[in-house]
C-alpha cells in the first residue's frame, strides 16, 4: 500500500546517515537537502550530533515521531529497526536502501518477510528493499546521480531495477526529458511496478498528473493488475511505454539472479503489452526516445517530411521510416517546384528536402514552413542540422524554437553535436524541447509507437461459439494429453472454426471410399507422431486410387503411428494459429504464416485471450508478412476478416477451455474468399487445484 507519508512526509528521518557523501547514507541526505525538503529532517549515527548540518540522534529509539524513514544500514539490522519505528515512532513509509536481502541469500528472504510482515501489520509503506530510493516534488529520498529537473508535466518513471532507473534518467537528461517522478521499487516485495501504476491510476488527476509514463520491469508478479491499470490510466489519456527485461533464454536466467525475478514468457509480455496499448521498447535509448516523442503533439498520420543539411542522415532516417512501414512521400510537383526556387542550386525537394551543407537557416525554416503550409498529405516534419564546429548554432536553434512553439504538426528536431555545439544545444533544451540526436533510433520509435494498438477490454460475442458442447467434449476426454483427430475436430466445429473433411482409419477401404466420394487428389497424414514432416508422414496431392494404396501401405509402418488421417487436397496459403498457457497470463494466442514458416521465420504475433476484433486484425497487420494478406506481387489475396475472425473464436474458445496448454492450428489453409483448418493438435492438462474461466 502507498501511504500520505511516502507521497508527502511532513517528517523524515536517515537510520544511517554519514557525513560521507560517497556512502548512500551521505548522498541520499545529501540530496534531501540540495532538493530543498522543507519538512522536519533528521539523521541517526550514533557517532555525530550533526550530519551535513542536520540534527543527529544516536540510535532510533530517542528520536521523535517520524512519518518516513531512510534506512542505509546493514540487512540483518533493518528488521528490528523497522518494527521499532513502526510501533512507538508511528513511522507509516520506509524506504530501504540496503541490499543482502532475498535477492542474495536465503537468509536475506527472512529478513526480508520480516520486514514486509511489520510494515503490513502497521498500515505502512515499503519501497525496496535493495533500491535508490524515491524522488517527487516533495523530497529527493534517492542516494544517486543525476538528479533531473522535476516538472508535472514531465514523465513518471517506475524501475525495478535502481541501477537501470540512473542509466536511464542519464540517457533523459541528454535529451531534455524531463521528469516528474522517479520509483526505484528494487525487489518489490510490498511495492511493486504494478503497484505504483495503481496508485497512479486511482489517483490519476488529468490536471495535474503527468500523462507519461515509463516502466523498466524484470517480473510481472500480476500481469492482471498491469494490464487494468495501464489500459486505464492509458483510456483517461495516458502514454506508457516499457521495457521488460529477461525476453532470451539467457537474459531469464540473469534476470532471475538481479532482484530475485521470475521471468515471464516472452510471448505473454508481447501480448499483455499489446492489449493493455503500452509501447514497448527494449533499450534505455529507445524507452527514453519514446519518451520524448510523448512529449509532442501526438501523430496523426504515417507520411513525413524529412528537412536537413546533411544527405547521409537524410537516406538513414528514410530506411529506417521505410523498415517501419512508415511514409516518406515525394514532394515533386508545382509546389515542390516553387519551394525549389528558394533553396541553393542543388538542392533536392524529392524528400528527404536536402538544403545542403551550406543552406542556411532561413532556407531550413522555409523548407518547414512548406512542409506545415502546403504540403497537406505531410503529417510531421524532422528537422536534422547539426554542425562541424565552424559556425555558430544559436540563430538556428532559435528558429527551429519558434517553428515548434508556432506549428501545428509535430516537428521533430535532431540535433546530432551534441557536443561540438553543446552550448547551443543546451540552450534549446532550456527552452522546453527535447532532442533526438540519432535518426534511426528516434524512427524505431516512431514505429513502435504507431504499430501499438489501443488498449482494448472488448468482450467477444458469446454466441458465436457453443460453450456447453465446448465444456462437454473437454470434460469427456479420458486422460490428459493430445486429443484424438475426432476431438479436435469436434471442438473446432463448436467453435465455429471452418475446418476440412476427414477421415481417420487404420485400414485402407475406408480411406478409398473417401477419397472416391471427396474426390481426387487427398492428402493422407499419420496419426500418432506429433510432428509429421520429420517422419515423412505426410502425403500431398495424391492423385488416384494405386498412389492411394502405395502411401497407405508406406505411411502405416511409420514408428508410432496409430491410423492415417486422410482430406481432400485444398489449394491457398499456409497459415498459422496456436496458442499456449501461461502461468498467471492465461492464454497467449499466436498467429502467423503457416507450414514450415512458422519455424523457419518466426514471424509470429502474439494476443492475450479473449480478444476483441480490432484486437486481432492488429495482430495480423503487425506480422512482417501482411503483404502477403493483402496479395502481394500479383498473388491471391488472403481474406484478413475472416482469419481475424478465428482468432476472435479460438481465442473465445480458450477462455472456457483453461484445461487447453498448447494448440496448433497449422496449417489453415486462406485465400480471398475462406479460410479453412487443415490440420490441428490440442494437448490437455487438468488442474484440479484451480477453476475454469
Amino acid at each position: 500500500m502507498i501511504t500520505p507519508q511516502l507521497i508527502q512526509p511532513n517528517s523524515i528521518v536517515v537510520v544511517g546517515a554519514s557525513p560521507n557523501i560517497n556512502k548512500p547514507g551521505g548522498a541520499v541526505l545529501r540530496n534531501l537537502i540540495l532538493g530543498g525538503y522543507k519538512g522536519e529532517l533528521r539523521a541517526v549515527n550514533p557517532k555525530h550530533k550533526k550530519v551535513q548540518g542536520v540534527n543527529c540522534y544516536k540510535d532510533v529509539t530517542v528520536i521523535p515521531p517520524t512519518d518516513l524513514a531512510i534506512l542505509a544500514i546493514p540487512a540483518p539490522a533493518c528488521p528490528s529497526v523497522i518494527e521499532l519505528l513502526a510501533k512507538e515512532k508511528h513511522t507509516r513509509a520506509f524506504i530501504v536502501l540496503s541490499a543482502g536481502f532475498g535477492e542474495e541469500t536465503e537468509q536475506g528472504a527472512i529478513w526480508e518477510d520480516q520486514i514486509v510482515d511489520t510494515v503490513n501489520r502497521y498500515k505502512a509503506s515499503l519501497i525496496g528493499p535493495n533500491c535508490i530510493g524515491l524522488l517527487n516534488h516533495c523530497h529527493h529520498s534517492v542516494f544517486t546521480q543525476p538528479i533531473p529537473s522535476l516538472n508535472p508535466k514531465g514523465v513518471d518513471l517506475i524501475s525495478g531495477s535502481g541501477a537501470t532507473a540512473v542509466f536511464i534518467m542519464e540517457s533523459a537528461v541528454i535529451k531534455g526529458l524531463p521528469f516528474n517522478s522517479v520509483w526505484s521499487v528494487g525487489n518489490g516485495k510490498q511495492i511493486g511496478v504494478e503497484d505504483v501504476l495503481a496508485y497512479m491510476d486511482k489517483n490519476f488527476d488529468s490536471e495535474k498528473d503527468s500523462h507519461i509514463k515509463l516502466l523498466y520491469m524484470e517480473s510481472i508478479r500480476n500481469p492482471d493488475k498491469l494490464l487494468h491499470h495501464a489500459s486505464s490510466l492509458i483510456k483517461k489519456g495516458c502514454k506508457i511505454a516499457a521495457i521488460k527485461a529477461g525476453s532470451s533464454d539467457s537474459g531469464m536466467r540473469a534476470a532471475s539472479s538481479h532482484t530475485g525475478a521470475i521471468a515471464s514468457s516472452d510471448s505473454a509480455v508481447e501480448a499483455l503489452f499489446r492489449k493493455a496499448g503500452i509501447v514497448r521498447c527494449f533499450s534505455r535509448e529507445e524507452l527514453t526516445t519514446v519518451g520524448c516523442v510523448f512529449t509532442l503533439p501526438e501523430l496523426k498520420g504515417r507520411n513525413f517530411a524529412i528537412v536537413t543539411h546533411a544527405g547521409g542522415p537524410g537516406v538513414m532516417l528514410t530506411d529506417a521510416l521505410s523498415k517501419g512501414s512508415l511514409n516518406v512521400p515525394s514532394l515533386i510537383g508545382e509546389l515542390g517546384e516553387e519551394l525549389k526556387k528558394h533553396l541553393l542550386p542543388g538542392a533536392s525537394i524529392s524528400n528527404p528536402i536536402d538544403i545542403l551543407a551550406t543552406g542556411t537557416p532561413e532556407q531550413m525554416a522555409m523548407a518547414i514552413d512548406y512542409c506545415e503550409n502546403h504540403f497537406d498529405h505531410i503529417d510531421a516534419i524532422f528537422a536534422i542540422f547539426g554542425t562541424p564546429g565552424l559556425v555558430n548554432m544559436s540563430e538556428t536553434y532559435e528558429m527551429l524554437h519558434q517553428k515548434i512553439k508556432d506549428g501545428k504538426k509535430p516537428i521533430f528536431p535532431i540535433l546530432p553535436s551534441i557536443h561540438t555545439a553543446k552550448k547551443e544545444v543546451t540552450e534549446f533544451l532550456n527552452k522546453g524541447h527535447v532532442n533526438f540526436a540519432d535518426e534511426v533510433t528516434l524512427a524505431k520509435a516512431i514505429t513502435q509507437i504507431l504499430n501499438t494498438p489501443k488498449p482494448s477490454r472488448i468482450e467477444p460475442d458469446l454466441s458465436l461459439i457453443n460453450i456447453a458442447e465446448i465444456r462437454s467434449i473437454i470434460e469427456s476426454v479420458p486422460k490428459d494429453g493430445y486429443l484424438s483427430p475426432e476431438c479436435v475436430q469436434k471442438l473446432l466445429t463448436a467453435a465455429n472454426i471452418p475446418t476440412v473433411r476427414e477421415l481417420v482409419s487404420d485400414k485402407l477401404d475406408p480411406l478409398i471410399d473417401f477419397a472416391e466420394t471427396v474426390g481426387f487428389p487427398v492428402v493422407l497424414k499419420v496419426v500418432g507422431p506429433i510432428h509429421k514432416s520429420d517422419v515423412d508422414g505426410v502425403a500431398l496431392n495424391i492423385k488416384n486410387k494405386e498412389h492411394l494404396t502405395y502411401e497407405f501401405e508406406r505411411m502405416i509402418q511409420i514408428p508410432n503411428t496409430e491410423a492415417l488421417l486422410i482430406q481432400p487436397m485444398l489449394k491457398g496459403t499456409e497459415l498459422f494459429l496456436g496458442a499456449t498457457y501461461e502461468e498467471n497470463f492465461g492464454h497467449v494466442v499466436l498467429c502467423g504464416l503457416g507450414g514450415i514458416f512458422v519455424e523457419i521465420l518466426k514471424d509470429i504475433s502474439s494476443g492475450l485471450a479473449p480478444l476483441s476484433y480490432e484486437e486481432a486484425y492488429s495482430m495480423i497487420q503487425s506480422l512482417r508478412a501482411y503483404p502477403i494478406f493483402q496479395g502481394a506481387r500479383g498473388q491471391e489475396a488472403i481474406n484478413k476478416k475472416e482469419f481475424a475472425h478465428i482468432i476472435v473464436r479460438l481465442s473465445t474458445l480458450l477462455r472456457f477451455a483453461k484445461e487447453i496448454k498448447e494448440m496448433d492450428i497449422n496449417p489453415l489453409l486462406g485465400n480471398s474468399e475462406q479460410i479453412v483448418a487443415v490440420d490441428a493438435r490440442i494437448r490437455i492438462e487438468r488442474d484440479t487445484s484451480k477453476p475454469n474461466y
